[in-house]
């Protein structure tokens, strides 16, 4: 049996999404609470987004491949799991799906929005990059409009996606800004890793006005290795929604 799981989680506590040998991860404290509710070691999850440690999720999307057991609905499965589950991780909603459904490969969009407060935020460490110097967010947006569409990202990825394409094409990426923070939202098919928070931060230093804009277009038409330098803090950075 195949099950279409929605859930949110604060990533502080944990080393990402990805199971990992010798630390907590999502993935593993929701193979564990399985385990407990069907009684069974059989168990797939697999995730739609492999976050980065201290990275959160609003909308991550998983499928959990569990022994068919038919004396559990949908929604009692959501509140077991719930039970088992640590504060910081929360199922939002559980539905059967079809025996090939795959989280990952089937996933055509991805969400992800970045939080920046602009004042010393006494709850907002752990969820927010404090930027103390004024940001210009014209600049920021003109940057911005380079990035949308399909374009080759190898400047903003990691030297592990060396061995794939790192053309992506995204669809949105927006800049809000409010009297005390700014949120950037990014849109895509797919991202590298530590994309969208190199993506950040090469936006923050052409905000602060220490990039020019020219030079955000060399990094899309050569590949460069100096906006890592510049990447964002991961406790930022929210898996906001998936698509199918």
């Amino acid at each position: 049996m195949r099950y279409k799981l929605t859930l949110e989680y604060d990533g502080s506590r944990y080393a990402g999404w990805q199971l990992q040998k010798n630390d907590r991860s999502i993935q593993g404290e929701l193979l564990n609470a399985a385990a407990k509710v069907f009684g069974a070691q059989n168990i797939e999850i697999y995730g739609a987004g492999r976050t980065d440690s201290g990275v959160h999720a609003r909308g991550q999307v998983a499928h959990l491949e569990v022994p068919d057991d038919k004396k559990l609905k949908p929604e009692q499965i959501r509140m077991r799991l719930n039970d088992e589950l640590s504060h910081d991780i929360n199922i939002l909603s559980i539905e059967k799906t079809h025996p090939k459904f795959h989280a990952r490969h089937d996933a055509v969009q991805r969400t992800y929005v970045y939080q920046i407060t602009k004042r010393r935020d006494a709850f907002g460490k752990k969820f927010y990059w404090w930027v103390r110097d004024p940001l210009d967010t014209t600049l920021m947006r003109s940057a911005a409009a380079m990035m949308v569409g399909f374009r080759d990202f190898a400047s903003f990825g990691d030297k592990a996606d060396i061995k794939q394409s790192t053309l992506v094409e995204l669809t949105r990426l927006n800049i809000e800004e409010t009297p005390e923070r700014i949120l950037i939202t990014i849109r895509g098919s797919h991202f590298l890793w530590k994309m969208v928070r190199r993506i950040v931060g090469v936006l923050v230093e052409v905000g602060r006005g220490n990039l020019p804009l020219e030079t955000v277009e060399d990094y899309l038409q050569k590949p460069s290795r100096e906006p890592a330098r510049f990447t964002a803090p991961p406790s930022g950075l929210y898996l906001e929604k998936i698509e199918y």
